[in-house]
């Protein structure tokens, strides 16, 4: 519920009273509102300290002080631990003291006391009286009436007794055993609210899409209300319409039909402000009460799709815990707005409420950016709610959200938590009727099966003609799923008409600031590093991926090539946007070369027009500036309507091999000088002096001016390994050819010429079926400061998680961060990076050096990513040595599966037979060391 100030009231209300209003005080207006006095702060970023005794755990025993709101545990109180997990529970209770003031000219007013959450059952008492029946439920705001327990005029005594854990058996099996930190307290704000003694208890509103206005006002004594209005104004302050009623009851059903309302959807959140007055029979206002409503129309099509506003979509969406690592589940709004722009941002449009009802601020925020959302009533893999407490916790929750236009769908429970017997009371309490689902299961006109392998996706099971929507899917584990395999999923998914969509799981890490252990963040293991995000909404590159790949502006895949001609095909999955609502620009670029500062040069921009109705396909058409073949990379950019970033597309304008032939030195005619020992050639050219074995041509040593530059041991190839058959040295003209030929045709070439550089060209015929091929080197991870690069970036990659990362220049220093579990230092330093063209190693205490790579397509692994402790089918397995160049990777897999399970873009390499020439795959390199 949304309380507007009394002089908001006078403005929005001018039309309606003005008479009245001539002949009543200002200060009256305040009789016609609720009055809201927050006894706790707002939030996490505003708390207020009350009186607290703990009784087990930390700091128990003994009364002192905790802000409100927020989690005991938090605070340095009781005990940790996980949901299903094992470890000291100590089933702690709280008890809460604070008192405040009631002025005297509140009598008369009722008065009631809301708690917008508690964990989990509470009991409370205003000034020594028992204020109603305990509570149960820690997720649902619930209130009591306390006008008769107060004390006008003077100070009143609040007391709260808080359990951790319900005397309700069900309570606990729905909210507390569970896949997440448990924590205890008053976790959400407390507040009184004063309304005169008729007064509009709450609304139900249902607003559709072609104006049609229905609602249902909750009046409390109603005797003196002869007229129940209401105003609509939309965002923009204008007054649309009024509608009344005069037939008065306890709940009074007001009609009425808006003309051609802005409609809402997460695309246009447009959004209105309903006034609704109850009048006396002179026409003055008894009660002004206000709620913000979006029109707009939920339609659920049997065998054919989820419609909004007669358009059918599909649901980009990921479930989100209120969590935060140093606050727990006590939120604000300003989290809510950060959560919100992040999904946003990665082009989400849903968001699925996991597992439990949110902070009302989070569903405000969702109304006014726009998503959609999927409300749901706890339970997790366990007997439900039983009958009494859950009927009980499904009317708050409906009461509290049913007028918010971002929720879609109710979730009656989650994985098994469903109480069957409470599915049709939804449609009793909703005004509406939005349909209820039981995520995980097979039920009404959805499939939301979670975890579905690729092959899943065929639509060959048993509920084919069901509305097919995964309400948890790629579940992210430090950094596989989400990403990793969502390109794959997706084409199946957005290509099948029956499919509404998905929820990735989760949306952040869930890492706690263990204030037992200094602070140290705390993900029990592998139960809860699964985000998107990292614990404090750290970019992991997923992020980056989901971007792309859920991005409403489709480029069909092209290389840009001399006969390039400016044109591209381009989709739009937009729901309700043209394209030409949307600003493109283009962006010619060059860049600078490796060992300089590093630089991109905008040389030509470009506005684009492009009018592309959704869901259909059209032509992008750039014209190409002079000289564009000169310049290095194409870059555009798409703005929403709203000017948020949609998304950053880039194209090399060159082959790897026509820019590295811009970069590398001309050679100035100098000879390398050899030496021979036994084992070894030992080549000096000007400061540079390279060792190479004369049993198999490896590179095994660099000096440069008497320093060691630690790259050696290469090229090794990474698979189908054979034996060495001959190893020749040659000069060529100036140049010194050492050569490697091996059984089978594969081998290598090195040439090095007088002024440093080593040029290396291998062929090879890889294994039928590869994680990975190419070749590798050594080069110890303790002397690796940093490194730039030209080519995809900054994030790394695999093999099914290749978007994301766009073409340019980038660089970063050295990290060892293990995604998920430690550092949370983004992008992370080591791994795979996609379509290589130059990069710049930089040494810790030793010389850098330059590597410049020919051929296209070409992947650099940088080093080797450090496990983490429990990788489950996150496991990687990389190619041997430090430094790699390879043609393919492997992919990655999520939580519950192998790569391999996740679609065939993890699936292994496979190379056709290689006996011609033309078949065999070719690595070409040249390392400069000046």
């Amino acid at each position: 519920m949304q309380v507007i100030k009394p002089i908001v009231v006078f403005l929005n209300m001018k039309r309606l009273f003005s008479i009245v209003l001539l002949v009543l005080p200002v200060l009256a207006v305040a009789q016609w509102t609720n009055k809201v006095v927050y006894l706790s702060g707002t939030g996490a970023d505003n708390r207020v300290d009350w009186e607290f005794y703990c009784s087990k755990g930390r700091n128990s025993g003994k009364w002192t002080t905790i802000p409100v709101p927020s989690c005991w545990e938090q605070e340095g109180f009781g005990g940790y631990y996980y949901g299903y997990g094992s470890g000291d529970r100590f089933y702690e209770t709280g008890r809460y003291r604070h008192t405040f003031d009631v002025p005297f000219d509140w009598q008369g007013k009722v008065i009631h006391i809301v708690f917008e959450g508690v964990m989990t059952d509470a009991e409370v008492k205003i000034n020594g009286k028992l204020a109603g029946p305990v509570h149960q439920g820690a997720f649902y705001q619930f209130s009591y009436d306390i006008s008769s327990l107060l004390k006008y005029g003077t100070s009143n005594k609040l007391e709260v007794g808080v359990k951790k854990h319900s005397d309700n058996k069900s309570v606990n099996q729905a909210e507390r055993h569970a896949d997440y930190w448990v924590f205890g307290g008053i976790f959400r704000p407390v507040y009184l609210e004063v309304k005169p003694k008729t007064h509009i208890e709450r609304v139900a509103i249902d607003a559709r899409a072609d104006g049609t206005f229905n609602a249902d006002v909750y009046i409390a004594n109603p005797e003196l209300v002869h007229q129940v209005q209401v105003s609509i104004q939309s965002n923009k302050g204008t007054e649309n319409a009024v509608f009344e009623a005069r037939t008065v009851q306890e709940t009074t059903r007001i009609t009425g039909q808006l003309h051609h309302p802005e409609t809402w959807s997460p695309e246009f959140p447009n959004l209105y402000q309903a006034t609704f007055s109850l009048l006396d029979k002179n026409g003055r206002p008894l009660h002004v009460y206000t709620e913000r409503i979006g029109f707009r129309t939920v339609e659920v099509r049997e065998s054919d799709g989820i419609y909004i506003n007669g358009v059918r979509v599909k649901l980009k969406g990921v479930n989100r815990h209120t969590f935060h690592p140093k606050y727990g589940r006590t939120s604000s709004k300003a989290l809510s707005i950060t959560a919100l722009n992040l999904m946003k941002d990665m082009n989400m449009n849903a968001v699925r409420m996991s597992h439990y009802p949110p902070d009302k601020h989070f569903l405000e925020v969702c109304d006014s950016l726009g998503l959609f959302v999927l409300d749901e009533l706890s339970g997790w893999q366990h007997p439900p709610y039983d009958d009494t407490v859950g009927k009980k916790l499904l009317t708050e929750m409906i009461a509290r959200d049913v007028n918010h236009p971002s929720i879609i769908l109710w979730d009656n429970g989650n994985e098994g938590g469903w109480n069957t017997s409470l599915d049709d009371d939804f449609a009793k309490l909703d005004i509406q009727q939005r349909q209820v689902l039981h995520p995980w299961q097979d039920f009404g006109l959805f499939n939301t099966y979670h975890y579905m392998g690729y092959n899943y996706l065929a639509n060959d099971g048993y509920s084919r003609r069901k509305l097919f929507m995964p309400t948890e899917f790629l579940h992210g584990l430090y950094d596989g799923g989400h990403g990793a395999g969502l390109e794959d999923y997706w084409h199946r998914m957005s290509n099948d008409p029956l499919c509404t969509g998905g929820f990735l799981w989760v949306f952040a890490d869930e890492a706690v600031e263990r204030t037992d252990r200094d602070n140290q963040l705390d993900t029990y293991g592998n139960e809860a590093p699964d985000g998107i995000v990292g614990p404090y909404n750290e970019k992991e590159g997923s992020f980056y991926t989901i971007k792309d790949v859920w991005s409403p502006i489709y480029f069909e895949k092209r290389y840009i090539t001399p006969a390039f001609d400016g044109s591209f095909h381009v989709e739009n999955r937009f729901h309700f946007t043209n394209f030409s609502a949307c600003r493109f620009t283009a962006e010619w670029i060059t860049v600078s070369a490796p060992g300089k500062k590093l630089q991109e040069q905008v040389n030509a921009t470009a506005d684009l027009s492009v009018n592309v109705h959704p869901g259909q396909s059209g032509l992008l058409q750039l014209d190409l500036p002079t000289g564009w073949q000169s310049m290095d990379i194409l870059r555009i950019h798409a703005v929403d309507p709203h000017g948020r970033l949609i998304n950053t597309w880039s194209w090399p304008l060159k082959t790897a091999s026509d820019k590295t032939n811009e970069l590398i030195p001309v050679k100035s005619g100098s000879r390398p000088v050899v030496a021979e020992t036994q084992d070894t050639w030992q080549v000096q050219t000007g400061a540079v002096t390279f060792a190479f074995s004369k049993k198999n041509g490896l590179l095994t040593q660099v000096d440069k001016a008497g320093q060691r530059i630690p790259l050696s041991n290469g090229p090794i190839w990474v698979n189908n390994k054979k034996e060495v058959e001959a190893v020749t040295q040659r000069y060529d003209a100036n140049d010194l050819v050492i050569e490697t030929q091996f059984e089978g045709d594969d081998g290598f070439r090195w040439t090095i010429n007088g002024d440093g550089l080593l040029d290396l060209v291998v062929k090879y015929e890889p294994a039928y079926s590869s994680d990975f091929a190419g070749i590798t080197f050594s080069y110890p991870e303790q002397q690796v400061a940093g490194m730039t690069w030209l080519g995809n970036g900054p994030y790394r990659v695999y093999k099914n998680r290749m978007k994301g990362a766009r073409f340019g220049l980038w660089e970063k220093a050295y990290n060892n961060t293990v995604t998920g579990e430690s550092g949370y230092v983004y992008p992370e330093f080591k791994g795979y990076h996609a379509n290589t063209y130059w990069a710049r190693i930089e040494g810790k205490g030793t010389p850098d050096f330059t590597v410049y790579v020919h051929s296209d397509d070409i992947f650099l692994r940088m080093l080797t990513p450090q496990e983490p402790q429990k990788p489950e089918n996150a496991k990687m397995v990389y190619p041997e040595g430090d430094l790699s160049f390879l043609h393919t990777i492997n992919g990655i897999g999520d939580k519950f599966m192998e790569a391999k399970e996740l679609g065939p873009q993890a699936h292994p390499a496979t190379f056709k037979d290689s006996r011609y020439e033309h078949h065999r795959l070719f690595i070409h390199l040249t390392f400069n060391f000046n």
